[in-house]
């Protein structure tokens, strides 16, 4: 008999809609493949939903997105309930979806990061955090909510200007010019590198990343083969560093100007909508989109 699959998507958090896109499309190819699925919107009491089901699922898909979903907090249930489950555990899921403790670690491996600091406000008012050009990022949200790109004093102000978004304080990174590189890394070994190009966006946004036409997948980036060489091996030392299973994604900037890289993060929920990255890299390798989901479940397990 095929496995029972429960698909938990949906969910609270500022990524609700994307959940709901990637677990729509995971339930599809799920049933494609002859699994047995259950389709769960998870709610604050997903111990009872789950608990629900009869027969009790031999796999969790875990297609939830952002705070609650992926930073650890499902995947401790989830490991309380005894229930295998997609992606990366509890602590690789935490450490990830927390920038600046993620940031710690690649620096201990020796992984290229850009300049960044934990700043407030009035840090950022009095001149004591770092000058334009930079990047505000709110530390536990993921698909770009609530970043900022600052890369003048004029737009600094007029941020500064505007009601604050970003709770008691956020992270400060260097911006960093030039091109925006990404990569799937399966059981710990680096897929092919996809460009992205945003276009019209400033960078790869909410906007870009799931309105249809929001951005370019070039695949595989056309730069040389040590740069293709170098980004690998960094995001399979990050992916190792944290402790990351099944299928995660590491984002990248590159300078040519520096010949600079700097990974940006590593994400251990990539999302699978249709236009997401890691379904472009699977296909690239062969697989088709319910191949790759397949290889999911095969892989859950349960161990933090």
């Amino acid at each position: 008999m095929s496995k029972h699959v429960a698909v938990i998507f949906g969910g609270w958090s500022a990524e609700r809609e994307v959940s709901l896109s990637s677990g729509v499309e995971c339930i599809k190819a799920l049933r494609e493949k002859g699994y047995q699925v259950t389709e769960i919107d998870a709610t604050r009491d997903l111990a009872a939903q789950l608990a629900a089901i009869d027969p009790k699922p031999d796999v969790v898909f875990n297609a939830l997105h952002g705070r609650w979903g992926e930073d650890g907090a499902v995947q401790g249930l989830l490991e309380i309930m005894g229930l295998p489950y997609t992606h990366s555990g509890v602590r690789a899921s935490s450490i990830a979806m927390d920038k600046m403790s993620a940031k710690a670690i690649f620096a201990e491996y020796d992984i290229p990061c850009a300049r960044h600091v934990w700043v407030s406000r009035d840090e950022i008012a009095n001149g004591t955090a770092l000058p334009p050009p930079y990047v505000l990022k709110p530390n536990n949200e993921g698909s770009s909510v609530g970043v900022e790109i600052v890369l003048t004093a004029e737009e600094e102000q007029n941020m500064l200007a505007r009601e604050w978004t970003h709770g008691d304080g956020v992270m400060q990174e260097e911006f960093i010019p030039g091109r925006e590189m990404t990569l799937a890394v399966k059981d710990g070994k680096a897929m092919e590198i996809i460009e992205i190009l945003t276009g019209n966006h400033a960078f790869y946004d909410f906007e870009s990343k799931y309105v249809a036409g929001g951005s370019e997948h070039i695949i595989p980036a056309d730069i040389p083969d040590d740069l293709r060489a170098k980004l690998q091996d960094c995001a399979e030392k990050a992916y190792r560093a944290l402790g990351c299973r099944g299928i995660a994604r590491a984002d990248f900037r590159y300078d040519p100007a520096q010949d600079r890289v700097a990974i940006l993060e590593i994400n251990t929920q990539p999302g699978m909508t249709p236009t997401s990255l890691v379904p472009d890299a699977a296909r690239y390798d062969g697989f088709s989109f319910a191949d790759i989901v397949s290889w999911m479940v095969e892989d859950a397990s349960c161990e933090r």
